[in-house]
């Protein structure tokens, strides 16, 4: 491989980095919900940081989901706008740009 080839390979490598680190990443949930868990597993294990909103016990969260999806069902992602209704893998993956 030449030294552009080496370049421009570790320069996509980075750009995909940046774009999984730097996303903002919220997972609505209660306790007790097992597809709650599927996604938080989901996400842990593909080394995606998140922010995890109980909405049974915060008021502020649950009405911020109420108001983002008219809806009170959980799970719900939200990855940097993008708004994923349940534990639906294949609509995570494409947001998050992994295979």
């Amino acid at each position: 491989m030449c030294s552009r080839e080496v370049y421009l390979n570790f320069a996509n490598y980075i750009r995909k980095f940046e774009v999984i680190y730097f996303m903002k990443v919220i997972v609505y949930s209660a306790p007790n919900c097992p597809y709650c868990t599927l996604a938080k597993d989901f996400l842990s294990r593909h080394k995606i940081k998140f922010i995890e909103y109980d909405v049974s016990k915060n008021r502020e969260a649950a009405a911020e989901l109420i108001r983002k999806t008219g809806q009170t069902g959980v799970p719900v992602i939200e990855i940097d706008g993008k708004i994923i209704i349940g534990f639906n893998k294949e609509e995570i993956k494409k947001a998050l740009g992994i295979k």
